[in-house]
């Protein structure tokens, strides 16, 4: 079972760093065209996943690699009733 295991993690990184490459966006990879990391994660698959995760994935700070999940700006902090210009004219 432990002769498995490399295999295994090889496989699953593998998987892994496709599936993240299939559903980035085209235009927010970094360094290389789309196809050529897929070819990449296929050919080569221990090197292939891990150049994926440092030099082709979306930074972080670009919004990750899911839509949806971009950088926001924290909700403005609650007004009391008197800061609050709707409440004033229902007075």
């Amino acid at each position: 079972m432990i002769r498995l295991l490399p295999w295994l993690l090889s496989i699953a990184l593998t998987i892994y760093a496709l599936v993240d490459c299939i559903q980035t966006d085209d235009a927010r990879i970094r360094n290389l065209p789309k196809l050529i990391w897929l070819l990449l994660v296929l050919l080569f698959p221990i090197v292939g996943p891990i150049a994926w995760f440092i030099a082709g994935r979306p930074q972080r700070g670009e919004g990750g690699s899911r839509p949806g999940r971009g950088t926001t700006h924290p909700p403005p902090p609650p007004r009391g009733p008197d800061d609050d210009p709707d409440f004033l004219r229902r007075l």
